[in-house]
C-alpha cells in the first residue's frame, strides 16, 4: 500500500484525524465547526478525483473511494493512538468528555469509510460479487475487516492504474487508427445469448476496437436454434450489411457455436464472396463429448421440461422460435465431427481459430467451475465448456495458455465477465488480432 501514500493522501489523513478528534475544541467554541466542516466535506467529495487522468466518471469515483478508504485507515490509526493517550489523561477526571469524544470520532470515521465503500461498490467493475459480499460479512470482525478492506483498496487501485494506462495507450495511437480494417468487423455471439445494446456479449472489446478505428456490426441472430437456422439468419444479415453499406466483404469474429453457424453459412449458403476472413473463438469444431453423454443419460421427460423452460425464457428475451434441444444436439461430438469433415475452407477467405484453457476449475467462475470437471473427464483440457482438442481449425491457430494461475475461461476470452486477468489483457489481445487483419490487407 506504500505506493498509494502520496503527499495529498497523507495530508487528507492528517486533516481527517484532526477533525475526528476535535470534540473538545468544538465543545469550547462552535465556531470551529465553520472551519472543519468545509474541509471535511472537501475531502469526502474531491479527494482522489482531480489526481487521475481519465474521461470515465466511474473510474474517477472508484479512485476517489479508494483514496477515501486509505484516508480512513490512516486517520483511524492516528485516532486510536490519540484516544489511548486521551483516555490515560482524562478518564480519571472526566469520563463523560472522553466518551463523547470517542462517539464524535466514530461518527467522523464512519462517514469516511461509508463514503469510500459506497463509491467503490457502485463504481468499480473489478471488485466482483465475492469480494463485495466478503466485505459486508466481515465488516464487523476485527483484524479480518482490515485485511478485507486492504484487499478491496488494492483491487480498486490496480483497476484504476490498469484502465488509465489503457486510456493513455489509446490516446497515443488514436490518430493511427490501428484497427481500421479494409472491411468492417461482424461479431457473432454463441449459444443462449443475444446481441443487446445494454449488455454487450463481447464486453469492452467492441468499444476498444472502435476507439482504434474499427467499424463494428453484430449478427443479431437467434440465441438458441439449430446451426442450419442460425446460419440462414446470419447469411441474410451478412448480405444486408454488404448491400446497405457497400463494403463488399466482412471480417467475421465468431464465438463458440457462432463459429459453427458462420462456417455453415460460408460453406453451404453462398456467402463466401462476402466474407474476407473468419476468426473462430473457442468454437467446438469437433463438438463436446460431454454433451453426448448428457443427452444420453438425462431422461427424455426431463430434457423436454428443461427445453420448454429455456424456450419460454428465450422467447421472452427476444428469440422468435427458440429451439433449445436443436442447439444442444448440434454441439455434440457425434454431430460436429461429421459436420466438420463435410465442410471445406473456401478459397479467398482467411480462416483462423483461437482457443483458451483454464488451469483449474475455480478460474472459470460459476457455472464454468462446475462444468470444467465434467468436460475434463470426457474431453481433457478445456475452457469450462469446450475442450482444447476441439478448437483448432483453419490455417492459423492460437492457443491462449494459462498465465499467472487461473487461465482464461470460455467467458473471459470474449470479455463477457469484464475481468482484468493477471497476465492477459483481453482488449489488447483483440487489438493485436485486428491489427493482424489490417496487415493482411483485410
Amino acid at each position: 500500500m506504500t505506493r498509494y501514500l502520496s503527499f495529498s493522501v497523507l495530508f487528507y489523513a492528517f486533516l481527517s484525524a484532526i477533525i475526528a478528534n476535535s470534540f473538545v475544541v468544538v465543545r469550547l467554541n462552535l465556531f470551529f465547526l465553520a472551519v472543519i466542516l468545509p474541509v471535511f466535506a472537501f475531502i469526502n467529495v474531491f479527494a482522489g478525483i482531480r489526481g487521475i487522468e481519465t474521461k470515465y466518471k466511474k473510474l474517477k469515483i472508484s479512485n476517489h473511494g479508494a483514496v477515501v478508504l486509505v484516508v480512513f485507515l490512516l486517520s483511524a490509526a492516528i485516532s486510536l493512538v490519540y484516544n489511548i493517550c486521551f483516555a490515560v489523561v482524562s478518564v480519571p477526571k472526566d469520563l463523560k468528555t472522553f466518551l463523547w469524544s470517542v462517539v464524535y470520532c466514530i461518527v467522523v470515521e464512519s462517514i469516511l469509510i461509508w463514503n469510500g465503500i459506497i463509491c467503490v461498490y457502485i463504481a468499480s467493475s473489478q471488485l466482483g460479487v465475492k469480494l463485495r459480499v466478503t466485505g459486508i460479512l466481515c465488516g464487523l470482525i476485527p483484524i479480518v475487516n482490515l485485511v478485507v478492506l486492504s484487499k478491496i483498496i488494492k483491487t480498486v487501485f490496480d483497476e484504476v492504474e490498469f484502465e488509465t494506462e489503457r486510456e493513455e495507450n489509446n490516446r497515443k495511437r488514436y490518430q493511427q487508427k490501428v484497427c481500421k480494417t479494409k472491411y468492417p468487423i461482424l461479431f457473432v455471439h454463441g449459444v443462449f445469448f443475444r446481441d443487446n445494446k445494454f449488455v454487450n456479449y463481447w464486453g469492452r472489446i467492441p468499444e476498444e476496437l472502435s476507439l482504434n478505428g474499427a467499424e463494428i456490426y453484430y449478427g443479431n441472430h437467434e440465441s438458441a436454434s439449430s446451426i442450419d437456422d442460425c446460419a440462414n439468419q446470419l447469411a441474410k444479415r451478412i448480405k444486408e450489411i454488404v448491400e446497405t453499406t457497400g463494403c463488399k466483404k466482412l471480417n467475421i469474429i465468431a464465438h463458440s457455436k457462432g463459429g459453427l453457424d458462420c462456417r455453415y453459412a460460408i460453406d453451404r449458403l453462398g456467402v463466401s464472396p462476402y466474407v474476407a476472413s473468419l476468426t473462430t473463438i473457442n468454437t467446438p469444431h469437433r463438438g463436446c463429448q460431454f454433451a453426448d453423454y448428457l443427452l444420453c443419460e438425462i431422461p427424455e421427460n426431463v430434457k423436454n421440461k428443461i427445453a420448454a423452460a429455456y424456450n419460454k425464457t428465450l422467447k421472452k428475451l427476444g428469440d422468435e422460435s427458440p429451439d433449445f434441444l436443436a442447439a444442444v444436439n448440434n454441439l455434440t461430438a457425434t454431430y460436429c465431427e461429421e459436420l466438420d469433415a463435410s465442410m471445406t475452407i473456401p478459397d479467398g477467405v482467411f480462416c483462423q481459430s483461437i482457443g483458451s484453457v483454464l488451469a483449474k476449475a475455480s478460474g472459470g467462475g460459476f457455472p464454468l467451475n462446475i462444468s470444467y470437471h465434467l468436460v475434463k473427464f470426457f474431453d481433457g483440457e478445456n475452457d469450462g465448456l469446450v475442450s482444447e482438442n476441439s478448437f483448432r481449425w483453419g490455417e492459423k491457430y492460437i492457443l491462449v495458455k494459462p498465465v499467472q494461475g487461473n487461465g482464461i475461461s470460455h467467458a473471459d476470452i470474449i470479455d463477457l465477465t469484464q475481468r482484468n486477468l493477471p497476465g492477459f489483457d483481453v482488449r489488447e489481445f483483440y487489438i493485436n488480432l485486428v491489427c493482424d487483419l489490417v496487415n493482411r490487407g483485410l
